[in-house]
C-alpha cells in the first residue's frame, strides 16, 4: 500500500503511562526488540520501567525522553510491518521530533537515543527538580495567556511563558513553579476552564531551558545528521529543512522557544487526507482534530486502534 498523503506525527512527554505497549508486545516482537536496543545504549532497562514504574521514575525526564522515543519508534516499525505507507511528512511533538527524524532517516535510532538521553540529562540539571512546573491552560487565547504570563513575570521577577501552542484555546505554560502557580490562578481568573499542572520534571521550552541549549548546541555537533528523505517540520519554525546544520539549530532553539504546534499541524493537514499519531496515547489525535475537524485521525495507542486504522486504508 502506498498512500501519499499521510501524514505521520510523534507524541513527546505527557503521553508516558506504565503499561503503555503492553498489549502490542503480546503480539509483536517489534516493541521489546525496540526497547532493548535502547536500553544497551542508555545502560537501564527502558522496557521494565515501561512495565512496572514507580510513576515517578517514569516521569523524570531523564527518563521520560529515552523512553517515549522508544516507544514511538516500536510503534512505527509495527506500523511499517503491518503496511507499506509512504508518508509525505513527519512531525513531533517536543521530544517526538526527534522520533520524526528517526523516521525520515536524518538520525539513526542509536543516535537519536543517544541525543535524547543527553537532553532530559542537561533539561534536568538546568533546574533543580520541583523548582519548575508545566501547566494546560484550557478555554483562553493565546494572546490572553502571554499577556497574563508576561504580567504575572513581571511581578514576580521569575519565569513564566507560553510554551506550546497545542491547538486553539490550549496552550501550555511553563517556568519556576511558584510562577506557574501564580499564573495558573490569574489565568483561572481571566475565564480558563482548567489550569492542569503536567507530569514532568522540567519546564519545556522555557528561558530557563537556555543553559541546557547551549550544552546540546556543543553535544549535536558530534552527531551525524543526513538530509531527511522525507520531509520533518521542526517545532521551532514550523517549516523543514534538509541541511544537518539547520536541523541542529532547530533542535537547539527548540529547547527554550515554543512548540508551535497549531501552526504545524495547519501547514501538514493542507496536503494531508490522514494524520497517524504513533505512539502511546490519544493527545496529539485530539489536538488534530481540534484544530482541522476535515481531516482523518488514527491514534495507534493500542492494537485495537492499530487495525482500526489498518482496516480504514482497506
Amino acid at each position: 500500500m502506498n498512500v501519499a498523503n499521510i501524514a505521520v506525527v510523534f507524541p513527546g512527554q505527557g503521553s508516558q503511562s506504565t503499561g503503555m505497549l503492553a498489549d502490542y508486545a503480546q503480539t509483536w516482537p517489534q516493541i521489546e526488540q525496540t526497547f532493548a536496543e535502547a536500553s544497551a545504549i542508555v545502560g537501564y532497562d527502558l522496557w521494565a520501567i515501561c512495565c512496572h514504574g514507580p510513576v515517578e521514575k517514569i516521569n523524570r525526564t531523564e527518563i521520560t525522553q529515552p523512553l517515549m522515543l522508544a516507544a514511538d519508534i516500536a510503534v512505527m516499525r509495527v506500523m511499517e510491518q503491518q503496511c507499506m505507507l509512504t508518508p509525505f511528512v513527519f512531525a513531533g511533538h517536543s521530544l517526538g521530533e526527534y522520533a520524526a527524524l528517526v523516521a525520515a532517516q536524518a538520525l539513526t535510532f542509536e543516535n537519536a537515543i543517544k541525543l535524547v538521553a543527553k537532553r532530559g540529562q542537561l533539561m534536568q540539571q538546568a533546574v533543580p527538580e520541583g523548582e519548575g512546573a508545566m501547566a494546560a491552560i484550557i478555554g483562553l487565547s493565546d494572546d490572553v495567556v502571554i499577556e497574563t504570563c508576561q504580567q504575572v513575570a513581571e511581578d514576580t521577577g521569575l519565569v513564566v511563558e507560553a510554551v506550546n501552542f497545542n491547538s486553539p484555546g490550549q496552550v501550555v505554560i511553563a517556568g519556576n513553579r511558584a510562577a506557574v502557580e501564580q499564573a495558573n490562578e490569574a489565568l483561572k481568573e481571566a475565564g480558563a476552564k482548567r489550569a492542569l499542572p503536567l507530569p514532568v520534571s522540567v519546564p519545556s521550552h522555557s528561558a530557563l531551558m537556555q543553559p541546557a541549549a547551549q550544552q546540546l548546541e556543543q553535544y549535536l555537533q558530534t552527531i551525524e545528521i543526513k538530509t531527511p528523505v522525507t520531509q520533518v517540520i521542526h517545532n521551532f519554525d514550523a517549516r523543514s529543512h534538509d541541511e544537518p546544520d539547520a536541523i541542529r539549530d532547530a533542535l537547539t532553539k527548540q529547547l527554550y522557544n515554543p512548540v508551535r504546534w497549531t501552526e504545524s499541524i495547519a501547514i501538514i493537514s493542507d496536503g494531508a487526507e490522514v494524520i497517524v499519531e504513533c505512539g502511546p496515547g490519544k493527545v496529539l489525535g485530539g489536538l488534530t482534530r481540534r484544530i482541522n475537524a476535515n481531516v482523518s485521525s488514527f491514534s495507534l495507542d493500542s492494537m485495537r486502534s492499530m487495525d482500526r486504522f489498518l482496516d480504514s486504508m482497506q
